[in-house]
Order: C-alpha cells, then structure tokens, then sequence
C-alpha cells in the first residue's frame, strides 16, 4: 500500500449541470476542489483521473434498458423518457448527461479499485455519492448510482462483506434497493425522517430481505435535530453494527444538507459535527476494515458557506492531514468566490462549534426524547436480527 490517499477528481464532474436555478450546482464541486488546492493538501494525496465507467460497469448495478434511454437523453434532451425519471424537475435531460454521469461514476469505481488493490489507504470522491439512483430510473437529482456501483465493482473483485454508511440528510434508498437481498453488504443510513423529507423511506422497520434480513440499518432522525442529537444517534448504531460485521470495505456518504444553512432540509447539524462524524468513520475504518475507506460526497445545497468547507475537511481528513477548525480560509480562495458567484465566502473552516459533546448511549436513554425514541427503535428492528442486543 503505498500511503497516499487519492483524490478523485476530473474537471468534466462540473459539467454535471441541470441548468439554471436547480439546486445542484456544479459550482459546489469547483468550490471544494479550489478550496483543497488553496489549504495544501494537493500536497498530501494523489490526484487520480480515473476512466469513464463503461456500460458493463455501470450494468452491475443498472438495467440496460435504462442505460440506454439515459444516453438517448444525452444526445436530445427534448425527447427523454419521463418513465425512467429523466426530464423531470428533479431530473432535467441536458447534453452529455451520459457522459459526465459515467464519468462521476467511473472516479467512485476507480476508488474503490484503488482501496481494495492497496494501492491506496483510503480515497475519496467528493463529487460522487449520487445515492438515489435506482437500477431502473433517475431519483433525486441522481442518475448513475456512484456508490452502488462502487461496492458493486467490490464484491466483484472478491469482497466478502463491504459496509455503506450514509450521513446525508435524504435516505440512501438507492444503495438500499440495490443490495436488499445480498447480505455481503450492510447499509446503514442516518437522514431526516420519511414523514418530512424526500424520498419518504428509510424507516427502522426496513432491515433487509428475508434472506439478508438486518443487512439494512436506518435511523430516522426528527427533523430539527442539532449537532448532540446527530452525534448521539451516530455513535449509538454505527460503531457496533460494524464491530459486528467486520467489513472488509468501508464506503462511506458524506451528503452536507444535513447543515442547519441547507435549504432543503429540517435538520440542525453545524460543519463542525459534520467533521467529527468524518474523523469518527476514519477512525472506524481502521478499526474495523482494515483501514480500507472509499469516502464520497453526496448532498449539500449551502454551494458556498458549507458544502467546500465541509468536503474539504473530508480530504484533509483522509489524507492523514486533517486542517484544524479554527484555520483561517485563504483569501484567494474567497475572493474567487465572490467573483463567481458575488456570495462572500466564510472566513474561518469552522461553525464555532468545536468540539462538540454529545451524551454517549450506553450512560443511559430517555424513553421520553424523541431522537432517543428513532435510536432505540433502529436497535429494536435491527440489533436482534444479527445477534445482538438491542
């Protein structure tokens, strides 16, 4: 293994682009790589341009018939097929979606290759986490379903049991379909819950088919929920499910709605607890998978205040090169984005919150709270089905 993590990146991600006004702006993706450059850390990664996934990489997870009407999508936007998801608010046709989507998912496959070969420790793919692509339509803002293919490519190349844990505010429902019956692969994943947000799914009582039942692990968090609720809620499921498990591989979603300036969403999470949830599944990665961590990025709307700082400490963090919180930010970096988006850019890589404290499960549970009420009802649908104690 040679040390180095690698940094996922190909400036053919920004073209990733719905139009105008939608909340998925590519400039978020041009933010966070200029931030990285701006605070070193080129210095401590390997920059990897990884190929385009072809189609038979992208079947592992995805009908080809839907393969086919994203590319005849690509090539006139006019005439995509609605029924597959594509053309749709959420999910306008634009040229080249195709191809820049493949592109997405051909830098996650290629961290996982990397991971799994040692060629590397850990690499990461900030422009990827595209987790509600189902096999058979767009969701979501989502059209290949980065992470799915990733763990796919994984078990391809031998892996046995490879954990997925998603922090984004939304359901990972896309990663969870398309590993329901495989009990290789445990997902856990961490959003708002169903009753207030997109996709409306995730609930604790979805643990998996009958022959993987509690391969599926979902903690429903009520909207409103702050940085020691988040932390609580993580710290109670995750670390056990994967001392249980002991994957060989750990994929991990790193979605930066879940910040209290999102505007998509209800939770009240600052950047801060988002860095302590990043060191926590580093940590836990060498722990309990070998060191083996394919972390990718997912949501995140707040394109300028959260989502470069947030997904740059995820870099730093990565490469064994963390970048302190109270860092102050270059201030090249931000009058380049004042130049490009007449937004003025934060000042420091913190909320102010650091560090944060939250109260541990095992010193004991209000029946009352309701954050403690999802945790314990996660526990309840899923502990006893892999043997242990909810």
């Amino acid at each position: 293994m040679s040390g180095r993590t690698q940094l996922m990146w190909d400036e053919a991600v920004t073209r990733y682009d719905f139009g105008a006004g939608h909340p998925m702006d590519p400039v978020r993706l041009a933010l966070t790589r200029g931030l990285v450059g701006a605070l070193g850390l080129d210095a401590a990664v390997d920059v990897v341009r990884a190929k385009r996934a072809g189609e038979s990489t992208l079947q592992l997870v995805h009908r080809e018939d839907y393969v086919n009407a994203v590319k005849a999508a690509s090539e006139n936007p006019a005439a995509a097929d609605g029924t597959y998801g594509i053309g749709t608010v959420d999910d306008p046709a634009f040229a080249g979606m195709h191809e820049v989507s493949a592109v997405i998912a051909g830098q996650s496959v290629g961290a996982a290759e990397a991971v799994w070969r040692g060629e590397a420790p850990h690499a990461v793919n900030f422009a990827g986490g595209l987790h509600h692509a189902m096999p058979g339509g767009a969701s979501g803002f989502c059209i290949y379903n980065d992470a799915a293919l990733a763990i796919a490519r994984l078990l391809e190349l031998g892996a046995e049991r490879v954990a997925y844990v998603d922090v984004d505010v939304h359901h990972g429902d896309g990663v969870q379909a398309a590993f329901w019956e495989d009990p290789r692969v445990l997902t856990v994943s961490l959003h708002e819950h169903p009753r207030t947000l997109f996709p409306q799914t995730g609930w604790p009582q979805e643990t998996g088919a009958d022959c993987a039942e509690g391969s599926a692990v979902n903690v429903a968090l009520p909207a409103g929920t702050g940085d020691a609720g988040w932390l609580r809620a993580f710290h109670a499921v995750v670390p056990e499910l994967l001392a249980d498990f002991r994957p060989q591989v750990l994929v991990t979603q790193h979605g930066a709605d879940t910040h209290f300036e999102d505007p998509l969403a209800h939770l009240a999470v600052s950047l801060d607890a988002q860095r302590a949830v990043q060191v926590a599944l580093h940590e836990l990665a060498h722990r309990h998978a070998g060191g083996r961590w394919v972390a990718l990025g997912g949501g995140g709307y707040a394109v300028v205040d959260v989502v470069p700082r947030s997904w740059t400490h995820l870099v730093g963090i990565a490469a064994e090169r963390p970048v302190a919180p109270e860092t102050p930010i270059p201030e090249e970096w931000r009058q380049s984005v004042y130049a490009r988006t007449r937004q003025d850019a934060p000042r420091r890589m913190t909320d102010g919150r650091w560090p944060v404290d939250f109260a541990e499960w095992e010193a004991g549970y209000d029946p009352a709270d309701r954050l403690d009420q999802a945790v314990l009802a996660t526990r309840k649908a899923v502990f006893p089905l892999r043997g242990m104690l909810p």
